[in-house]
């Protein structure tokens, strides 16, 4: 059971795979033009290569180019020649050619560049000609000029000589073979050339392309004489429309496409494109798509892509891609509105006229002519197949189409629309410029009812709901749902919807039935309509669902539960076949983007996977079974194509990130841009991820951006890892890109042994600076230290002389206050003695005799005397002077030294003053009385010259 499903699936598989391989005749595949002003380079293409990263190299008239699928880049020649062929080996090495010249690119230092191979020929046989051939068979590899083909292997070349000229040599499977002019085909076998028997039965026309044909057998294009099968013994023409063409437009070169199809280019129309039995199956040429007609190289990827090296530009055509184009290049048929096919006939609505064309249903490539149906001039607005007729609404009315003319069966302009209705299949509703029209299904056919009365707003979209109830959407008014009579000839209610009723506005309301249910777009999303609350809300579920394509202005049934949904020109198919999950495919649609008549837009299903879509200029053809998805081959690996250094100018470092050479980058130089690319060259919609290990935390987000820039760097090692997406499934895998950024010149590794051994000199001399120092310091010390104990010392002495001089003093002192105690005591003394003295003569004078009477001076004389000489004796004088003297002994000196003119008397009185006797006490000194104290201290004063706020005692004390 189980090997019974797997087989049931590789032949389900297979069945896909060989349907997709299919080359359609109706309409021409996509192509991609690249004109010069893209890739900057000269106007011919003589010849196209890829190599095994997937980059293509095309020989061009001012150098070698390539393309990885985002970046062109030229490399010239070193004399500039045009580049006539171009090879690549499994290497990386692309052979080129030219005249006068062959060898190969190959990386050196992360960049291209051109290594001659010239050389290593002999003096006498260098290439004086063009190298128009170039083949890489193995270990060796082929280059061919008119004159000579030389071998390049193992390091060397070996010279095959014509014997008359060559022509171009061609590679089919593993021979090689060669028309020789005049004499036919030889075969190329090691180094030596056999005829090949009958081969001058093709002509002298030139033989200019060979391919492997059935069963081992070859297909050989002729320049004029059409296409010839060989089987191996014999040679015959190939009987085949395609030889008038060829013969005509005259063959070029060819290649084999896809197994079993043929493509021929030409120098004056363009390419055809055959099968293996010889039916045309395309005709390609400037009118259907091509840049130019001449076809100078042609290449077929293993993408299933043809490339065209043109006389003008070059272009890629994609051979299997579900989307195949008409374009009106001449104007015949102006914009097109709608398109059908019906009953053998392709017709198209335009704003011109209704015009129609045959159409092949057997995939044979049968030539558009399209012609207006006379009396269908003016703008056609819908063409709609009700009930197995065709029916047109036109500005002017509505009319039937009858094969290549038409009848009229309305008047009412402006038919938009036309819906069946559900309560009763027998009538059809068509909304117009000026309201509903009501048509019958009749036995002969569609016929017009009646206008609907009731009714006069234009009705772009109409559509019948469950209860019966008609939608109108106007363009500029919102919304209206009527009621119909039962004849459905006249409204009977009608109900008016705007913002009040939750719409977000009354501008570009439009009404779609999907699966069954009536929704309402706008340009905030898609609405629903509640009944109960008389309300529209949003229809979350779906517009949730729909991501971008919830503002979608309208739906187109595809049939099988998939719809159309356009989004203000961007389209996308929605499959809801399966409960609760909705699949959107918009990406291969992108070419269609902007192409279709924005709110007219028209999709028509023309067979179960085949539609037919109207684009401004003409239509395009859809086949769903040509549809790939990316996932079901390998992504190709993201290049990293460019190295910039974008610190202040901008430099390329490196040319590619994907060679093993290492990539250092200093440090001053560390801002830098890296560009990458995907060699995906199908319409996809590429995203990439990067991120730059060491620098950054997570990967980036998804985005188109082909180049990243890092700026300040710090020194380190880095990698970058980006890898790309798909049609936001197929994820390819991740290129790494490693490089450092190289430490700053004074951190580098010179840098460091040099600061080691400034180091080890610096901490010798600082060693030897450092004891030098020290030596001095503890010199230093020990003489501060000396220092500091003599001035230790010294102030220890002055505090013991302090300490002995305040001894002293204090013993000075206490020896003065001793002395003058004692001259107080003294003084005191002195006073006492006088003054008893003086009591005794006082009472001396008051005795009386016994008579009572006084006793007379002369009995008391002698007495008086003593007593006088007591009080007046010298000698106390004296004693008293040399106590004073000894407690004050510099004041007489000073006294006599300041005031010469002092008495002994006047001395005295100093003295006494000096020791702050009272008046009385130095009048008994002195002998006399208080009066002659005063009277003796005026004197003093006067003498002394004391002012007269000042204190006499204080005067002296301060002496």
């Amino acid at each position: 059971m189980h090997r019974f499903f797997c087989l049931l699936l590789f032949l389900s598989l297979f069945a896909q795979i060989s349907y997709a391989s299919e080359i359609k005749s109706i309409g021409v595949p996509y192509i991609e033009n690249y004109p010069k002003l893209i890739y900057a380079s000269g106007n011919q293409n003589w010849s196209i290569a890829k190599d095994k990263s997937g980059i293509m190299y095309f020989g061009n008239a001012e150098g070698l180019l390539t393309f990885d699928g985002k970046y062109w880049q030229k490399y010239q020649m070193p004399n500039r020649q045009i580049v006539r062929s171009v090879a690549a080996d499994n290497s990386g090495k692309i052979y080129t050619g030219a005249f006068g010249e062959f060898g190969y690119w190959a990386y050196s230092n992360n960049k291209l560049k051109y290594k001659s191979l010239t050389p290593l020929l002999p003096k006498d046989n260098k290439v004086s000609d063009e190298i128009w051939k170039i083949y890489v068979d193995r270990d060796r590899v082929i280059f061919q000029s008119f004159s000579r083909i030389f071998i390049y292997k193992n390091g060397k070349i070996e010279i095959i000589k014509a014997p008359s000229s060559f022509l171009f040599l061609h590679q089919v499977n593993n021979k090689f073979i060669i028309e020789v002019l005049d004499k036919g085909l030889f075969e190329l076998a090691g180094n030596q050339l056999k005829f090949i028997p009958n081969s001058e039965k093709l002509g002298k026309q030139g033989v200019l392309s060979i391919l492997p044909y059935k069963n081992g057998g070859f297909i050989i294009g002729t320049s004029k004489n059409g296409l010839f099968t060989f089987d191996g013994k014999d040679f015959a023409p190939l009987i085949t429309p395609a030889n008038d063409y060829l013969k005509t437009y005259q063959l070029n070169n060819g290649v084999k496409l896809l197994s079993k199809y043929y493509a021929y280019g030409t120098i004056l129309n363009g390419l055809i494109i055959i099968d293996e039995n010889g039916r045309v199956v395309q005709r390609i040429n400037k009118t259907s798509g091509l840049q130019n007609n001449t076809v100078l190289s042609i290449f077929a990827d293993n993408e299933q892509n043809l490339w065209t090296g043109l006389d003008n530009g070059i272009d890629r055509i994609e051979l299997n891609s579900p989307l195949y184009f008409y374009f009106d290049k001449t104007g015949q048929f102006g914009t097109v509105y709608s398109s059908i096919i019906f009953k053998d006939k392709i017709y198209l609505g335009t704003n011109q006229g209704l015009f129609y064309s045959n159409w092949s249903k057997n995939n044979e490539l049968t030539p558009f002519n399209f012609r207006l149906i006379p009396s269908s001039q003016g703008q056609v607005w819908d063409l709609a197949i009700v009930n197995n007729e065709l029916i047109c609404g036109h500005n002017s009315g509505t009319f039937k189409v009858l094969g290549d003319q038409i009848n009229w069966i309305s008047s009412v302009s402006g038919g938009w629309t036309i819906k069946q209705l559900h309560s009763n299949p027998n009538y059809f509703i068509q909304g117009t410029y000026v309201g509903l029209s009501l048509y019958q299904n009749t036995p002969s056919g569609l016929q017009f009812d009646s206008k609907v009365l009731g009714f006069t707003e234009p009705s772009r979209f109409i559509e019948q709901d469950n209860k019966g109830d008609i939608w109108v959407a106007h363009a500029y008014k919102g919304l209206y749902k009527l009621t119909l009579n039962s004849a459905f000839s006249k409204v009977t209610s009608v109900k008016y919807f705007d913002e009040q009723n939750g719409l977000p506005g009354n501008y570009n309301v439009n009404i779609f039935n999907l699966e069954n249910r009536i929704v309402f777009s706008s340009d905030k999303g898609f609405y629903t309509y509640d009944q109960l609350s008389n309300k529209f809300t949003l229809y979350d579920v779906l517009n949730k669902s729909l991501g971008s394509f919830s503002t979608s202005n309208k739906i187109i049934s595809a049939g099988n539960k998939k719809y159309w949904f356009i989004d203000h020109g961007k389209t996308s198919l929605v499959n809801f076949s399966e409960p609760g999950k909705i699949e959107i495919d918009s990406n291969q649609f992108s070419l269609l983007d902007g192409r279709m008549v924005q709110y007219y837009e028209n999709i028509s299903q023309i067979g179960n996977s085949i539609y037919l879509i109207s684009v401004d200029d003409g239509f395009v053809i859809y086949n769903n079974m040509l549809s790939q998805s990316p996932g079901k081959r390998k992504l190709p690996a993201v290049l990293i194509r460019r190295i910039e250094d974008i610190t202040d100018k901008y430099f390329t470092i490196s040319e590619t990130g994907n060679q093993n050479e290492k990539t250092e980058i200093p440090n001053n130089r560390n801002n830098i841009r890296i560009s990458f690319s995907l060699p995906y060259y199908r319409q996809a919609k590429l995203k990439f991820q990067y991120y730059l290990e060491g620098y950054s935390k997570d990967w980036s987000d998804w985005s188109v951006a082909t180049q990243k820039d890092f700026t300040n760097l710090s020194s380190g090692t880095y990698k970058f890892k980006v890898r790309a997406k798909i049609n936001d499934s197929s994820i390819s895998e991740i290129t790494t890109f490693e490089f450092t950024i190289l430490r700053p010149w004074y951190l580098s590794n010179i840098a460091i042994v040099l600061y080691l051994i400034l180091f080890v000199v610096v901490l010798i001399v600082g060693k030897k600076l450092y004891e030098a120092k020290l030596k001095r310091d503890s010199h230093k010390i020990s003489e501060r230290l000396k220092a500091q104990q003599d001035e230790i010392l010294k102030q220890e002495a002055e505090v013991n002389e302090k300490q002995i001089i305040k001894l002293q003093t204090e013993k000075l002192q206490a020896e003065l206050a001793s002395k003058n105690r004692e001259l107080a005591n003294s003084a005191m003394t002195l006073v006492y003695k006088n003054e008893l003295l003086q009591k005794l003569s006082d009472e001396i004078a008051k005795l009386k005799d016994e008579n009572g009477k006084k006793l007379s001076d002369d009995q008391t004389k002698k007495i008086q005397k003593v007593i006088n000489d007591g009080m007046n004796d010298e000698r106390d004088w004296h004693l008293f002077e040399n106590s004073f003297n000894e407690a004050h002994e510099s004041f007489f000196k000073k006294l006599k030294a300041q005031h010469p003119d002092l008495v002994p008397n006047d001395l005295k009185l100093c003295a006494y003053l000096r020791m702050n006797m009272s008046s009385k006490e130095m009048s008994s000194l002195l002998n006399i009385s208080l009066r002659g104290v005063e009277i003796r201290r005026y004197r003093l004063r006067k003498k002394l010259e004391v002012p007269h706020d000042k204190n006499l005692t204080e005067f002296l004390m301060e002496l």
